[in-house]
């Protein structure tokens, strides 16, 4: 029998994906068995405390064993973390190395939303792809830059490493892990039980592009301004480096150090953003929001629109507008 361990970190992280974890990993573990099958897994909630508290002790939970007492398991798994993460990093060291310890003795390690901070600060991920909640990962790259941040990936798989999107997209990781150790059968059957949506593979259709502004380049920040405010206008890099009186090159290398896109990058990403919210608020055509956002291509404004979010305008706009819906 294979060994399952659900971390249970110190301090009031998130509890959701913890009991998550464990209901539905043992009724995979339950369905396998009763096909005809000997138990795949031991599963195990594993900490270095006898009980650590929830939202102000409202709720708590008592791991199975302490972090000693696993010599060698086969799979781990870290669950979301608060967003206190120096906090968190620092109050559970004694987890961190017992994680790189069990990797380098064969372990596959599995990381959900902000867990991926844990998980990072191991240094396993170091040249290797993440996925983590896309509202934290301007701080994810500013703390771990070695890390290969992918948040418009929904999970990432590579060498016996498995992370996750934001919140409770962790359940999609669940099912990829039970197909994968069990079968397809069984990921499908817990998808029914537990009303999962099978193999969503992106996020970014959730992201909300709020601009990368936590840097300290001046110029670009204007330059940024500047883009938002004239969204509706064609904006050759030419004339925006001109306007600030910049050498392209030079305007370029600072934006991308600045805010990790291209200028023209950066420019889709806001207009593609302020179509979202139109498509969410108003009954405006596609072909309105798309002239509104300063595209006169409706095969150029698909593109990228789907390039960003993972779907077409029609589809965004029928999903997330209720007025369509009534």
């Amino acid at each position: 029998m294979k060994h399952i361990t659900i971390l249970v970190p110190d301090g009031p992280n998130n509890l959701s994906s913890i009991i998550g974890s464990y209901k539905i990993l043992s009724r995979a573990n339950a369905y396998w068995q009763e096909s005809g099958h000997e138990t795949m897994f031991k599963i195990e909630l594993v900490g270095i405390s006898e009980e650590v508290n929830y939202y102000d002790g409202l709720f708590s939970v008592k791991p199975h064993k302490h972090i000693s007492a696993i010599k060698q398991t086969n799979l781990v798994i870290i669950p979301s973390l608060n967003h206190n993460y120096d906090k968190a990093i620092e109050g559970n060291q004694v987890l961190t190395d017992w994680i790189v310890k069990q990797y380098q003795q064969g372990a596959e390690i599995a990381s959900m939303c902000t867990g991926a901070f844990l998980l990072a600060a191991t240094g396993l991920l170091d040249g290797k792809s993440c996925s983590t909640h896309w509202v934290v990962a301007d701080n994810f790259k500013t703390r771990f830059p070695k890390v290969n941040l992918k948040t418009d990936q929904l999970i990432t798989d590579e060498n016996g490493i498995y992370t996750n999107g934001g919140a409770y997209s962790f359940l999609n990781l669940l099912l990829y892990l039970i197909e994968k150790n069990f079968d397809r059968q069984t990921a499908i059957y817990c998808a029914k039980i537990f009303q999962i949506e099978m193999d969503r593979h992106s996020q970014s259709s959730f992201i909300i592009f709020k601009g990368q502004k936590r840097h300290s380049d001046e110029m670009v920040k204007a330059a940024q301004l500047y883009l938002e405010n004239n969204l509706n206008q064609k904006i050759a890099v030419e004339d925006l480096s001109a306007r600030f009186a910049v050498g392209r090159r030079n305007f370029d290398r600072r934006f991308i150090k600045a805010t990790g896109n291209t200028p023209i990058e950066y420019l889709q990403r806001a207009k593609i953003e302020s179509a979202k919210r139109a498509f969410e608020t108003s009954r405006k055509t596609i072909n309105e929001v798309m002239y509104d956002v300063g595209y006169a291509d409706a095969k150029a404004f698909r593109e990228v629109f789907r390039k960003i979010t993972g779907i077409s305008p029609l589809e965004y706009r029928n999903r997330y507008n209720r007025d369509l819906l009534v």
